[in-house]
């Protein structure tokens, strides 16, 4: 009887000490300036939203901020699919006044990521779609956020709110150029897009979605590395453009000096800026307010 009085007592301990754990880690995250922090506590309010994969932080706000001088929250992440795309951005729209502008790198649609989504239950507790996708992608890991506190933070994205928690990721972009070795040897490397319809039915809800609080939606294909092979972008643009009825403006070979990437999928800071330049031109993105003024 003594032992299991010991053994109750030491489970009611560790049951303690995994909510209270809990409870902190959560509160770090809460309060961090990482931009999922920002979508569920309140300070996300923007007036351009960016949504996209590793690709989408391409869209580098200080240079958009500067060019336009609106505000603007950056959902992309490295490895975004386009279901958490999607229940990011309608989350953003029951929280914040409409934004003038959405732009959405459709090459989001490229993958499945279920790993990805699991990692996001340090912000299920705010959203119930977050929670009900989490629980379709990965049973295991929505139940083990059941029984243990704990382990919704046990992920990459807890890390990233933890990096953050005292400064800005708004300049969370490649700021390297590709080795010239890599660059020679562009032409022989190659990525291949499998267009599925899930997911382009996932992009042409979230574009509705969009419109439908009068967003003005602007879906493009940034830069790629010249020679750089992307098997089935053809077929992903016209799946977008068909199923969203808005154009798809394709930048994937508006950048030809080797020195603006960071590698083949990647354009670095100054290739960055060099395409919202050319965003800013073809009024994918908004003139600087004074000027349209």
């Amino acid at each position: 009887m003594k032992h299991a009085l010991w053994f109750l007592a030491f489970v009611l301990l560790v049951l303690a000490g995994d909510r209270l754990g809990g409870r902190v880690m959560q509160r770090q995250t809460d309060a961090s300036q990482f931009r999922y922090s920002r979508l569920y506590n309140g300070r996300g309010e923007a007036d351009i939203v960016l949504l996209g994969n590793s690709r989408g932080l391409t869209f580098y706000q200080p240079a958009i901020e500067e060019m336009t001088g609106l505000r603007s929250i950056n959902l992309s992440y490295n490895g975004l699919p386009m279901d958490l795309a999607g229940a990011l951005l309608q989350d953003y729209l029951d929280r914040y006044p409409a934004p003038q502008k959405l732009l959405i790198d459709i090459t989001l649609c490229d993958r499945d990521n279920r790993q990805l989504i699991a990692g996001f239950l340090p912000y299920a507790p705010q959203s119930q779609r977050l929670d009900l996708l989490i629980h379709h992608a990965d049973t295991t890991a929505w139940y083990g956020a059941r029984v243990s506190a704990l382990f919704r933070f046990n992920n990459e994205v807890f890390q990233r709110a933890l990096y953050y928690r005292q400064r800005s990721d708004a300049d969370w972009l490649l700021d390297r150029v590709i080795a010239p070795e890599l660059a020679a040897a562009a032409a022989q490397n190659r990525f291949e897009i499998e267009v599925e319809e899930k997911r382009i039915r996932a992009l042409a809800e979230t574009v509705a979605a969009a419109r439908a609080k009068g967003v003005q939606v602007e879906l493009v294909i940034g830069p790629y590395f010249p020679g750089f092979q992307i098997i089935g972008l053809d077929a992903l643009k016209n799946a977008a453009g068909q199923a969203t009825g808005l154009p798809v403006h394709d930048y994937r070979a508006a950048l030809n000096d080797p020195a603006l990437f960071g590698d083949f999928m990647h354009p670095n800071k100054n290739g960055a800026i060099a395409y919202l330049e050319l965003l800013q031109k073809d009024r994918v993105l908004p003139p600087r307010q004074s000027e349209a003024n």
